[in-house]
């Protein structure tokens, strides 16, 4: 006869085909969960709004370099890597806060916050900041400045234990320019100083690249080079490496011999050293000024400045 239904034993309710084989319920589950998170993806586009901020930016034309970032762009105009990124978000761009912008980004954000600023290529920031901190013309066609409305321009050059930047650390302290000229140029290694009266502008050599850029170009970057020997070491291959820039620039070398406080310092080694290179001392009848300094004391350092004043008004 006909077979008989057990209870139980026919699927289940809600579970249609029931028995091992037949359709799960777990398939849709997971397709609702990748749904879910493809609409959590888009999330973070929804949520940027760009709000405006009343900070201001910095006065006059700021100087950036093509293909930077968000993260370098902001600072330098006063915002943040994040204002930009929403900005861009906001004009439809989709850019990160380390991808490269293209000019016209760059230059709708400047134009948006009000900044002036001046596109250039890679790597020329440096040399067009040292060429506004050190009055030179550039390529825009600017007049050039007359020599003696400007402040000598003295670069220090030298071995890297020698003394160099403690040397201008110790000419910082005691003389720098009140407000921004002083700490204006940290990055390129330039600052202003005030001797008696009169603005002296050096520049450290971690900016020589920039200086040799401009050096080769032509513009006169430079009046003086202070070239640091270390009372103890004396002449280094370093040294005469500085010293070869120093030729080739044709500019007057001032030699200032540091370490003078060591118990081992022997100034007139350095002279001797540098007679044979070709820089004899005026105390020799030579015409290169030496002067014996301590960076550590700060002995010699008002010495140095009153003669690079007077061998800047020479030349």
């Amino acid at each position: 006869g006909p077979r008989q239904s057990v209870p139980g034993a026919g699927p289940a309710p809600g579970r249609p085909g029931g028995g091992r084989g037949g359709p799960q319920q777990r398939p849709p589950r997971r397709r609702k969960g990748r749904r879910r998170r493809s609409r959590e993806e888009l999330q973070p586009i929804d949520m940027p709004v760009y709000t405006p901020t009343d900070a201001a930016v910095p006065e006059g034309t700021v100087v950036i370099e093509r293909a930077t970032t968000p993260i370098e762009l902001g600072p330098k105009l006063n915002r943040t890597a994040a204002d930009v990124v929403r900005f861009l978000m906001q004009q439809g761009e989709m850019v990160t806060a380390t991808q490269s912008l293209s000019d016209d980004m760059i230059e709708l954000f400047a134009a948006e916050i009000g900044a002036e600023i001046r596109l250039v290529d890679p790597g020329e920031e440096q040399e067009v900041e040292l060429q506004k901190l050190l009055m030179l013309p550039d390529d825009e066609g600017d007049d050039e400045v007359d020599a003696d409305e400007r402040p000598p321009v003295i670069t220090v050059m030298g071995h890297v234990d020698h003394g160099k930047t403690k040397l201008l650390d110790r000419i910082r302290q005691a003389n720098v320019v009140e407000g921004e000229a002083g700490g204006i140029t940290q990055h390129i290694g330039a600052y202003q100083v005030d001797h008696d009266g009169r603005p002296i502008t050096f520049i450290d050599t971690p900016g020589h690249e920039a200086f040799t850029a401009m050096r080769s170009r032509g513009a006169n970057a430079t009046d003086i080079v202070v070239l640091v020997v270390a009372a103890d070491d004396g002449v280094m291959p370093q040294t005469l490496e500085a010293l070869d820039h120093a030729r080739a620039a044709e500019v007057p070398i001032v030699v200032a011999i540091n370490k003078i406080d060591r118990e081992n310092a022997d100034a007139t080694k350095v002279m001797t050293q540098l007679s044979e290179r070709g820089l004899t001392p005026e105390e020799w009848s030579g015409d290169t000024v030496m002067v014996p300094v301590s960076a550590m004391t700060g002995e010699g350092v008002d010495d140095l400045l009153e003669n690079l004043l007077v061998v800047a008004e020479v030349e």
